[in-house]
């Protein structure tokens, strides 16, 4: 596994504890993270993690309108905070390529989701993306 790919898994745990565990941000890193940790690895989670709860309220906002009878709400949380995290990435971190953040996305909701959640995650970032475009 790439560690890229550990640090986005890492900050999908971190935003699962934050929002299922009601953890602090900061203690939910360390835990997550653990302290052995390269400073890169760390660094990316933190931002990763941190700039998607700060930016969760807009993401929402963009990707409500994309879900076609679904509401945020209703969504597993894991696929809201893939969205969200995708959608952070899309829009906030722009030396992210955008096939990267969305096939990332996909890769974590097949994992740790639904069935049907990959394809579900990868429709709606898509659009996302060509709506950025």
């Amino acid at each position: 596994m790439t560690s890229r790919r550990l640090a986005r898994e890492q900050a999908l745990q971190v935003l699962y504890s934050i929002a299922i565990g009601d953890r602090e941000p900061a203690e939910a890193v360390r835990d997550v993270v653990g302290e052995n940790a390269d400073n890169d690895q760390r660094t990316f989670v933190e931002e990763l993690a941190l700039g998607t709860l700060e930016y969760a309220d807009e993401a929402d906002r963009i990707v409500s309108p994309l879900l076609q009878g679904w509401t945020i709400e209703r969504l597993p949380t894991i696929d809201r905070l893939l969205l969200e995290m995708a959608t952070f990435e899309l829009h906030c971190r722009p030396e992210t390529p955008q096939a990267v953040a969305i096939n990332e996305a996909v890769a974590l909701a097949k994992r740790f989701s639904t069935e049907d959640s990959g394809r579900f995650v990868n429709g709606v970032l898509s659009a996302v993306a060509n709506a950025k475009a």
